[in-house]
């Protein structure tokens, strides 16, 4: 049985990280489409990861015939390094919210189904209604503007204390919608970035890449690849600023902010860009349009103690974390 959906820029990961061979993680399994292209492409084994256990039900259907090739783990790609168990030789990690999990109106992730407002990738903690629904209006307004750089997110934060109590996706939706300017053909629905903010914060996605990028530094072998397809502005700018930092190739110093003594370079760097689709896969999936990739390349020098100050992590003011 075919995968559901087909992952956005596989064609050029695959081309980026050939040839394709050992054991490798998919840190962000979702229907397994990456999973398999690793697979068809010749890797010897592929390790899924996913916090979300209902994809491993959805997998079975076509799991089983790649035997003891996949194998599946629930878990977050933050653990990637302890959960393989192993040295590896690859690591793809596809960040933010999978199509598969926008389509389920259960989910709570889309604001153009109906659905709990929920927005939890696994089982465990709060959903985005409660956090929403404790949270004082300015932590909801720095949540909007830090996590999806909403200009009216004052706005749109007092909109949404004075609706509680919030239970429903369309509900969030159309309290949004009206705080902002209508949309002109061709852009965004107006929930979209709320809608995106407060995923990332239910999820503490900010904080899971930060770790997942240092455990695949830990786990990769000399020689290992590291991929990263993401969609969002904020997301990319902290896989560039990890891969320059621990590449050594962020620049210089300068005289007002001199040179500082750095670790040896973990990983090197195939190409001096991000990779984005090309026109076809743009027109045929419109996913693709914001999706960047960017790969690296492990050394041999030992994985170091990462200064996140070089990141720009999006975080709450007053809090040390991206929660």
């Amino acid at each position: 049985m075919d995968a559901p959906h087909i992952p956005v820029l596989l064609k050029p990961l695959l081309e980026a990280v050939s040839p394709v061979s050992g054991v490798w993680v998919d840190g962000t399994f979702g229907a397994g489409g990456y999973a398999r292209g690793l697979l068809d492409a010749g890797a010897g084994q592929v390790i899924g990861i996913d916090r979300d256990p209902a994809v491993f039900e959805m997998a079975r259907d076509w799991a089983g015939q790649y035997g003891d090739r996949l194998k599946l783990v629930e878990g977050e790609f933050a653990d990637l390094d302890r959960l393989a168990g192993e040295p590896l030789d690859g690591v793809v990690l596809d960040l933010g919210v999978s199509s598969m999990q926008l389509d389920q109106a259960g989910r709570g992730f889309s604001f153009l189904r109906d659905g709990p407002l929920d927005m939890r990738m696994g089982q465990e903690g709060p959903s985005a209604a409660d956090l929403l629904n404790e949270a004082e209006e300015s932590v909801i307004a720095d949540v909007l503007y830090h996590y999806g750089e909403e200009r009216a997110s004052r706005r749109i934060a007092r909109a949404i204390v004075a609706a509680r109590p919030l239970t429903r996706t369309i509900q969030l939706a159309e309290i949004v919608a009206p705080c902002l300017p209508r949309p002109k053909p061709g852009q965004s629905h107006p929930a979209t970035r709320s809608f995106q903010a407060i995923r990332i914060w239910v999820n503490d996605e900010f904080r899971q890449l930060v770790n997942g990028l240092s455990a695949a530094e830990r786990a990769l072998q000399v020689g290992g690849k590291l991929a990263v397809v993401s969609f969002h502005s904020l997301e990319d700018r902290i896989v560039k600023r990890f891969m320059q930092a621990r590449s050594n190739s962020a620049g210089g110093g300068s005289r007002y902010a001199p040179a500082t003594e750095t670790a040896p370079a973990a990983f090197t760097l195939p190409f001096r860009r991000a990779v984005g689709p090309d026109a076809d896969e743009s027109e045929a999936n419109a996913r693709a349009r914001s999706a960047l990739l960017r790969v690296a390349i492990r050394t041999d020098a030992p994985a170091a103690e990462l200064d996140e100050g070089m990141l720009a992590m999006p975080r709450l003011p007053g809090r040390k974390g991206a929660r």
